[in-house]
């Protein structure tokens, strides 16, 4: 299902997200830090300069940072260095756990399970995950695939314990796929779409509740500046409508971000339903069972209550 920008931004008037837009910025000159990945929503927002030109009448400039992943993002957000940025739903667990106060949750794209998936080579003669016990998984620690790994071995009464965890940015997880190294390899896209042909998809993000990508702000930067964190989600919903009505463009765009070829971020862009929305209260007891997940699991050494991290935007 495809969100206008009417919709979108409908529901965030409603929860008062909107209000207030032309609200004066706390000082004459400021600048807003966020960090981006070569791949999602963010990356889009920076090349199309909607927040700029939102910012700019305002007297705030915008300063982008690129990362490989979520966790050390989210890592240089709760160190400071970033005010706001884009991840998926296992890395603000994660440092929700370790620094409660760090972050909050300010939305979240429409779910795209099938954007991350647990693949094998064609050959192999590992054909579902109950297969992967004693077997060889990279993966990386603390991103969404993490929570898309963890989730499918539970469902076949497996945890980490049955397999030999390889933890690897998608730089190094991807030659150890394609040589052998491992036998597994638990990823997202666009990674998972320009993974070698020859590959064989045993779960999806879709068979664990899993493939949601979360805007965050630094907790301090939301509190001090309500205005601009507003500001922020509006031109977000702005790229967001201009993403679902240009594809081509968009393509185009994380082809030129990624450096992989246009079909490969074709398949990738096709699974997206891109659409700005407001936290709910089942997405945040869908972040609840994932934190407790991997409390359960013994991967985190408390259970983070997520809902203290989704606070109303004034």
């Amino acid at each position: 299902m495809l969100f206008s920008r009417r919709r979108v931004l409908a529901a965030f008037v409603a929860q008062g997200i909107m209000a207030g837009m032309a609200r004066r910025a706390h000082a004459a000159s400021r600048t807003v830090r966020i960090g981006y990945q070569k791949y999602g929503t963010l990356v889009l927002l920076k090349n199309r300069g909607f927040l700029e030109d939102a910012l700019r009448p305002l007297g705030v400039s915008v300063e982008w940072a690129l990362f490989p992943a979520g966790p050390p993002l989210l890592q240089a957000l709760v160190a400071g260095a970033l005010d706001f940025g884009q991840t998926g739903d296992l890395p603000p667990v994660f440092v929700q756990a370790a620094s409660p106060d760090a972050l909050v949750y300010v939305g979240h794209e429409a779910p795209t399970g099938t954007s991350e998936a647990i693949i094998v080579p064609s050959s192999s003669p590992i054909h579902s995950v109950a297969d992967l016990k004693g077997k060889r998984v990279a993966v990386t620690r603390g991103a969404d695939a993490h929570w898309l790994l963890v989730a499918s071995l539970r469902k076949y009464g497996l945890s980490l314990n049955d397999i030999s965890v390889s933890y690897l940015l998608p730089a190094a997880a991807r030659p150890a796929f394609e040589t052998g190294q491992v036998d597994a390899w638990a990823i997202w896209d666009p990674y998972l779409s320009g993974a070698n042909a020859d590959t064989r998809v045993i779960a999806t993000g879709d068979d664990v509740n899993g493939g949601t990508q979360f805007y965050l702000a630094r907790r301090g930067f939301f509190e001090e500046s309500p205005d601009l964190v507003r500001a922020i989600l509006a031109a977000i919903a702005q790229c967001d409508d201009w993403a679902t009505n240009h594809r081509d463009d968009v393509i185009a765009l994380l082809a030129h971000s990624t450096g992989l070829p246009a079909e490969v971020v074709a398949r990738s862009v096709a699974k997206l339903h891109y659409g700005l929305l407001p936290m709910t209260p089942e997405v945040i007891a869908g972040q609840q069972r994932i934190a407790d997940s991997f409390h359960a699991a013994g991967l985190l050494a408390t259970s983070p209550e997520v809902a203290v991290a989704v606070p109303r935007i004034p």
